[in-house]
């Protein structure tokens, strides 16, 4: 399982084949069984593969973290309130105003169910199982970004890819950066929940 043949079968099928067929159209009940197979493959293969322990690491960079990720969240929400205000003024802050119990449920559920697991395939597995094969860290992670903004081709959204294309590159130089799955898992779940808030959450799939 470590040989290049088998890492390089490995990835294109859990980031390039398996999300492409996400775009498909057939029964999701397929889709699923897909989706969960995947995902405990992948579990297994950072415990018995990889040997990662879930743990919170020590010595985490929360000021690094904190300072970083609070410049990137003002000017996202600066340009997100802006293209709102264009596009669908009505639209700003609509959930949080209207339906301010399920804003709650959905951060929470948002963040708890499907940021994590986001994380541990696309920064935690991506990171340790596929670095040796890329002799630029440049490139490794303008990839990473690819494969993260390829995950969200079902939504069929230029829009979304493009958003998501540019949170792949900061989650992976904050994931570079701390080596910590937990602390990119946060950095995800604040941009994703302010553009919930601010009122994109339609287009990214967010029940509204």
């Amino acid at each position: 399982m470590h040989s290049v043949t088998y890492k390089l079968t490995e990835f294109f099928l859990i980031f390039i084949i398996l999300p492409i067929s996400f775009a498909l159209d057939y029964p999701f009940i397929i889709k699923a069984l897909l989706a969960v197979s995947g995902f405990a493959y992948v579990i297994y293969v950072l415990l018995k593969v990889e040997g990662n322990k879930f743990r919170i690491a020590p010595n985490l960079q929360w000021q690094f973290f904190w300072k970083h990720v609070g410049i990137k969240l003002v000017i996202i929400a600066f340009l997100t309130i802006g293209y709102m205000w264009l596009t669908a003024k009505s639209d700003l802050f609509h959930v949080l105003y209207q339906k301010p119990k399920l804003w709650v449920v959905i951060l929470f559920a948002y963040a708890m169910f499907s940021v994590y697991p986001q994380e541990l395939i696309y920064r935690t597995l991506y990171f340790q199982r596929y670095a040796s094969l890329f002799k630029s860290k440049s490139l490794f992670i303008f990839v990473n970004a690819i494969v993260f903004s390829l995950a969200h081709i079902f939504y069929r959204n230029p829009l979304v890819m493009l958003m998501t294309f540019l949170g792949g590159i900061l989650f992976a130089l904050t994931y570079d950066k701390t080596k910590s799955t937990l602390l990119v898992s946060i950095e995800h779940a604040i941009y994703g929940c302010w553009l919930f808030t601010v009122g994109m959450g339609q287009m990214l799939g967010f029940p509204d």
